[in-house]
Parts: C-alpha cells; structure tokens; sequence
C-alpha cells in the first residue's frame, strides 16, 4: 500500500511517501510529483519498505528534472546510482 502525505514549507512541496512503490502505484505519485510542478519538490522516502524497477527508473528521471530526493533507503539509493541516466 502507497500513502503519499503533501506539505508545504516555505514555497517547497515535501511529497512524504510510505509504504511499497511499484509499477501499480507509480501513476498516483507521478500525479503528486506533475502537480507540484513548477515549485521547489522534495521526495521524503524514509518511510518506503520496498521498490521496484519501475520505481527506481522513475526516482532517477524526478532527480534528473530537479526533485530531490530526501532520506532515500540505502538500498534504494545505490540501485539508483547503478541506473543508466535518462537522456
């Protein structure tokens, strides 16, 4: 199960994900990240358990547009890092 908890802080939106990101869940955060658009975006993952591949190439195209991504699971992190960049 996705909860994805919004919150503004000084003109940044901090998108608070928990729980599994895969495939099925990707369309509702992508929604949340497209709506944020056009603002500062911080990805806060520390509550995230477990990702797939689809979540992993997702997470490096946000951080390649300029969304951070913030207290990243270790594993998540180094997966990404392995990720060919997007073009």
């Amino acid at each position: 199960m996705l909860r994805i908890v919004r919150s503004i802080d000084d003109g940044t939106t901090i998108l608070t994900v928990s729980g599994r990101i895969d495939a099925a869940q990707l369309p509702e955060l992508r929604r949340c990240v497209e709506e944020a658009c056009g603002r500062d975006v911080v990805l806060d993952l520390v509550e995230v358990g477990l990702v797939d591949v689809e979540a992993v190439r997702f997470l490096v195209r946000c951080e390649a547009q300029g969304v951070r991504i913030s207290r990243c699971p270790a594993y998540v992190r180094a997966w990404m890092a392995r990720e060919p960049s997007p073009p």
